[in-house]
């Protein structure tokens, strides 16, 4: 009798030899990623080694940085110095005004030409009086070898240069506004110090604001890659090895790695380094407008399907919006025919367009959309603008704190705008301020320059009385001074 149980038993191993080339197959097809666009003649990405091989062609080009940051901050007890009950217990000593400090720190940066030009944040950088640069070679940069190009607050981005005569590894910029939630990422810095540090993860989201200043450009790109104190100035890359974002905050309760990590765009990246190498500071577009989201209740009440665009809330006079006809609760739509998401895209795309240029917005008035045009004004003109609000408002005229002045009263250089001079019968003459002190914040809103103290004065209706936290030059003291508005 015929025994059909090995006959069985071979089919069966056929059958599970085949299902498992079928499964290798698919998991073959999986393990690589096809390429679009460009990047097409690259061929796939093999995500076994992709952040391997991303890894060994970027660390070279990524750089460790030291700052050392002197500060000259005022002695808290100057003030009590001849206090009898001070005196009983410390005795008739002579006591300094103020202190000297020395902080060092540490951040990332990342190679971005032969020239040695390197692209970092600005708070690693910015107000350092020292700074040294390591290269992943053990090649040592100090002293006069680096020098400062430029710093933008705004954005929180600073170019360095190191000065070197043989050939520099460099990263490559890529295309942020092709990024995808959920696409992997590749960050590589020096968290806490240690150096050459890779880790993984995926664009969270997209277009973060509001996460360290409000009243700075943000446009973040969230990614649950791991960043801590020291990745800030990293690369964030994607799995071709080009830079998309440049690492810069973290949300965190404990003050290390939660999942939540901000990148700059690299679009956004570039051109501030363009500008930086041009100019040494970033010139920004100027229309004169105070805008504002769209709620879903403002969205409702305007009759609007949705809350994209940005509400114009003020209209600057004398601005080149105000020249070009747009009014109060307008809602902006489109840009150059690009639609308008947020208050805070339509900022940015105008702060990136050219002086000078004439550009097409599209806004819903009475339900109605209509094309306006209008001249993007220069910074000179904001300041002339701003200047002039400024007076009429709180009968003075302020200017940024230089580095050594923000130094001399131990502020960060983007902090507190100074008195240049006061008209003793305007609002702060009448309460005592002077030449030479410094406004830090209106009603414990920080106040970062004159546009943003412009802008909060703005909000504010007439006759209002407002706290201002000032620094008094002649003693180095902070306080409150209650004014009231004209």
């Amino acid at each position: 009798m015929p025994v059909e149980g090995p006959k069985h038993f071979g089919c069966n191993l056929r059958i599970s030899f085949f299902l498992c080339l079928f499964v290798l197959g698919v998991l073959m097809t999986f393990m690589s990623v096809p390429v679009r666009g460009e990047d097409a003649q690259k061929g796939a990405v093999d995500l076994v080694t992709a952040i391997e091989q991303v890894a060994k062609e970027t660390i070279p080009s990524v750089v460790h940085i030291e700052v050392t940051e002197r500060q000259e901050i005022a002695n808290p007890l100057f003030p009590f110095e001849n206090d009898p009950f001070f005196q009983y217990f410390f005795g008739h000593h002579k006591m300094p005004k103020k202190f000297q400090r020395e902080l060092v720190g540490i951040g990332t940066g990342m190679i971005l030409d032969t020239e040695g030009h390197i692209l970092t944040n600005n708070h690693v950088v910015g107000g350092a009086t020292k700074i040294q640069v390591l290269l992943a070679d053990g090649r040592l940069y100090t002293d006069k070898a680096v020098k400062m190009v430029g710093t933008d607050p705004k954005t929180d981005l600073a170019v360095i240069q190191i000065v070197e005569k043989g050939t520099l590894p460099h990263v490559t910029l890529g295309d942020s506004d092709k990024v995808g939630v959920g696409q992997w990422v590749v960050a590589i810095g020096h968290p806490r110090g240690l150096d050459q540090t890779v880790t993984q993860g995926i664009i969270s989201a997209k277009h973060r604001q509001g996460i360290s200043d409000p009243s700075s450009y943000e446009d973040f790109l969230q990614t649950d890659a791991a960043i801590n104190p020291g990745n800030s100035g990293g690369p964030l890359l994607n799995l071709q090895g080009e830079v998309i974002g440049v690492n810069a905050a973290i949300m965190s309760e404990s003050g290390g790695f939660e999942g939540l990590g901000f990148a700059i765009p690299s679009n956004m990246a570039s051109h501030i380094v363009k500008e930086l190498l041009t100019h040494g500071k970033v010139i920004r577009g100027w229309i004169g407008l105070s805008i504002q989201d769209l709620t879903p209740e403002l969205a409702q009440s305007f009759k609007l399907p949705n809350n994209k665009g940005a509400l114009v809330a003020d209209v600057i006079k004398g601005g080149p919006a105000a020249q070009a006809g747009i009014q109060r609760g307008d809602i902006i739509v489109d840009y150059e025919g690009k639609p308008v998401e947020d208050a805070s895209s339509f900022r940015n795309e105008v702060a990136i367009t050219p002086v000078g240029q004439e550009v097409k917005l599209t806004v819903l008035r009475g339900g109605n959309k209509q094309d306006v045009k209008v001249k993007i004004g220069s910074q000179e003109e904001q300041d002339k603008v701003l200047q002039a609000t400024l007076k009429t408002r709180l009968g003075v005229v302020v200017r940024a704190l230089t580095s050594k002045e923000a130094e001399q009263y131990g502020l960060s250089s983007q902090q507190g705008v100074l008195i240049v001079s006061v008209d003793a019968s305007g609002p702060l003459g009448k309460v005592g301020f002077e030449k030479g002190d410094v406004i830090l914040k209106i009603n414990n809103q920080p106040v970062e320059g004159p546009d943003d103290l412009a802008a909060l004065l703005d909000t504010l209706p007439a006759h209002q009385r407002i706290n201002i936290l000032a620094v008094d030059h002649r003693t180095g003291q902070s306080g409150y001074v209650p004014v009231t508005l004209p």
